[in-house]
């Protein structure tokens, strides 16, 4: 490829993923559909977005690196290093980091959001350090999404970084998910969706009707689940027929991860075909390249195209190297972070008829210990053996802090702490990120140092044949997990 070529492919993904990330940004997390034709509201400069972000730092990181490496491990250091993003999979991966868990348990583990948005939004960068070459590329990805991922969560990063590479040498939409489609197993939910949704398009044409039908397949109560976003991605690049416009628009009319569908389908986008993003998207927002604050400690070109000059520069300093193999840690190091807690069952009667501290005090004199993987658990209906589970965690704080108490549950629950309660609801969605958490399943306390103790009533769901619930203590102001 002419290095002419390659460069205005590369600033076309980064103008197409600023572009993209601007116009979802405001929709992010709706259900949509909508109706834009172009940027609502009309902006003045690209919205900081974690999608080019975390991309900015992998380029700061492996820049600083005397002989740059792809590592998983490297990136695992730099999320602690440099990321301030609480946010689902990136908090949990934070946490479990900090506590020594390595890549890939960091991602899998106490993780449910294993299948978030949050590596696939990372793939453009792999492609543009690997064009032409989407083994490469894909082999790049998997360090990068096993830090804080697993499933399908990493395959879609895998999928898209290869697909990305692939496109610029290609441009044939067959040919390109031909191709990428080859890397995924047939097991995986994103192969599924994506040949759903391949085939959706060619018997309808209507985007619309093949939206409903991803919906009605694949939605997810997580508006950041990668499986139903991966969908409208595929969809809005076959819809839009070579518009850009008309693309990045079909992305964020189909809702959900607006800002990270759009985005990434505009990178595409802006590697098959550069000269088919129209000045009228770029004039809003320049050519600035905006960073958002919670990454931290990093040195950065101010413009997209001094950061596609330092991408290039990158691509001949990594020179091809493949990733080197890494050891796998034992899944048995998890053990030490298990979770003892004291449980009992009662019957719902009895909190009808008495006080709960009658079921309290159960607890206390009948309890027995159950031990718990960590943070999330995920439990057999029919393991209840009554109507009501009682749970009782201790949690101890060297200090004094402002705490986000999150108990989310699938089930209905009461949650009370240090003695009063705190708060409840029936049964619901899970969403178990301190930042974004449902309602009646949190609660801001100012606690003092020393042992804290929470008691769950956890109720067996009467038609779900599982429950899931995740308990954790969160800082009040960054929402970081504290434990």
């Amino acid at each position: 490829m002419l290095q002419d070529i390659y460069k205005k492919k590369v600033m076309g993904c980064w103008v197409g993923k600023a572009i993209g990330g601007t116009l979802g940004m405001p929709f992010e997390g709706q259900d949509g559909p909508f109706d834009l034709t172009f940027y609502e509201p009309v902006p003045t400069e690209t919205i900081p977005n974690d999608d080019l972000d975390l991309q900015v730092l992998w380029a700061y990181v492996l820049d600083n690196m005397e002989t740059p490496h792809v590592d998983r491990n490297i990136f695992a250091k730099a999320w602690i290093d440099h990321v301030g993003f609480p946010w689902d999979e990136y908090g949990v991966a934070i946490r479990n980091i900090k506590l020594g868990i390595k890549p890939p348990l960091s991602g899998c583990y106490d993780n449910y959001f294993i299948n978030g948005m949050g590596a696939a939004i990372r793939s453009e960068i792999w492609a543009c350090l690997a064009p032409g070459d989407p083994k490469l590329a894909a082999s790049y990805a998997y360090e990068d999404a096993c830090v804080d991922h697993d499933q399908e969560g990493v395959w879609a990063e895998v999928f898209l970084s290869g697909l990305q590479s692939a496109a610029f040498c290609e441009s044939d939409s067959d040919k390109l998910l031909d191709g990428a489609l080859a890397s995924l197993e047939d097991s995986s939910l994103i192969k599924q969706c994506v040949i759903d949704t391949r085939s959706w398009y060619a018997q309808w044409g209507d985007y619309r009707k093949v939206r409903e039908k991803i919906l009605a397949k694949y939605e997810h109560e997580n508006f950041t689940d990668v499986v139903q976003n991966m969908g409208f991605i595929v969809l809005a690049w076959l819809a839009g027929e070579g518009d850009f416009g008309r693309t990045i628009c079909i992305a964020t009319n189909c809702g959900k991860d607006t800002d990270c569908t759009a985005a990434t389908v505009g990178a595409l986008m802006g590697i098959i075909s550069p000269d088919s993003i129209d000045e009228k998207w770029l004039a809003p927002i320049g050519d600035k390249l905006i960073v958002s604050e919670p990454i931290r400690g990093i040195t950065y070109p101010e413009t997209l195209d001094g950061f596609t000059d330092l991408v290039i520069d990158l691509r001949e300093r990594l020179s091809g190297r493949k990733p080197q193999a890494t050891e796998k840690p034992s899944s048995e190091s998890l053990k030490k972070f298990e979770i003892e807690v004291s449980h009992a069952f009662i019957k719902s009667a009895s909190t009808e008829l008495m006080d709960w501290s009658f079921a309290f005090n159960k607890l206390n004199e009948a309890g027995t210990v159950k031990t718990l993987p960590g943070a999330l658990v995920t439990m057999q209906a029919d393991e209840f053996e009554d109507d009501i589970m009682l749970l009782k965690y201790s949690f101890k704080l060297d200090e004094p802090s402002d705490v986000r108490t999150v108990f989310n549950c699938s089930s209905r629950c009461s949650i009370w702490f240090d003695g009063k309660f705190a708060f409840g609801r029936e049964e619901g969605r899970m969403e178990p990120s301190a930042h974004r958490s449902p309602i009646n399943q949190y609660a801001d306390m100012k606690l003092s140092a020393g042992l804290h103790e929470l008691i769950a009533a956890v109720y067996k769901p009467e038609k779900a044949e599982v429950v899931e619930w995740v308990c954790f203590l969160a800082d009040g102001n960054d929402h970081q997990w504290i434990v």
